[in-house]
């Protein structure tokens, strides 16, 4: 299958980008880091001997994402990760920085609808295809200080829902993966600005790898084609919540 993921780069995409390259799937990888996108691609080529594209641009740049995937040989993808998003800040409401919310707006809602709107046109007219999006734990549950992170995944979870009901009269899947805390991600260091102390906030348990989630995303797109799972919720073990969790150590 031909498969593209977005933001491969670092945490769940290329986590996912590591474990597809093992069933020989041909990739298509996004980001906008063009040197790791390149070393990528070199380590997955020369470890599973599969064919492995990568096209540069970020996915908040409406312009880019059409350049980029226009420039694909041909309008066939089989299944599109919509990986790319993140989390900026960790302030109440009223003490917001605008920049952040802007940042977290247009990655994780507009930058998802930029490039599913041109993937779902080239799937509706194949009459097949698999989306699977990215969403979070803050995408079910808001928590505090989380307010626009949290309304962007809320986002994510209601645009799974309507192309599903939009897209499945032509034969295509579409589903999403809800992760709690990730490690193996920069996740927390991208939030904090690069602050790597408070960044440090898995230490005192332990949450899932990012390649626990790259094997639900496996295991959905591994499914017959009658089968579409619509949603997976996952925790480490010690998380019950959004907010609830074990911290006696891991």
């Amino acid at each position: 299958m031909k498969i593209l993921i977005t933001g491969a780069t670092s945490g769940i995409g290329r986590a996912t980008a590591n474990l597809l390259a093992t069933k020989n799937h041909h990739l298509i990888l996004t980001g906008r880091r063009q040197e790791k996108l390149e070393k990528l691609k070199r380590q997955l080529e020369n470890e599973h001997e599969i064919l492995v594209d990568i096209l540069t641009f970020d996915v908040r740049n409406v312009e880019e994402v059409e350049t980029a995937l226009n420039f694909l040989p041909d309008q066939k993808i089989d299944v599109l990760v919509n990986n790319a998003g993140l989390a900026k800040g960790f302030s109440e409401i009223h003490e917001g920085n605008l920049q952040h919310w802007e940042q977290m707006i247009d990655t994780n809602i507009k930058g998802l609808l930029y490039v599913s709107r041109i993937v779902s046109k080239w799937m509706v007219k194949n009459k097949s295809g698999q989306i699977i999006n990215i969403c979070s734990v803050a995408g079910k549950e808001p928590y505090p200080n989380g307010n626009v992170y949290c309304a962007t995944k809320h986002a994510v979870d209601a645009l799974t829902k309507t192309m599903r009901i939009d897209l499945h009269k032509y034969n295509i899947r579409v589903g999403q993966v809800s992760p709690g805390h990730v490690e193996e991600t920069e996740f927390a260091l991208v939030r904090f600005d690069g602050d790597e102390e408070r960044s440090k906030i898995y230490e005192d348990f332990q949450p899932l790898k990012s390649s626990d989630v790259a094997e639900i995303i496996e295991f959905m797109i591994s499914r017959p084609p009658h089968v579409n799972i619509q949603d997976v919720d996952v925790f480490g073990t010690q998380q019950a919540t959004a907010t609830i969790v074990d911290r006696s150590g891991k």
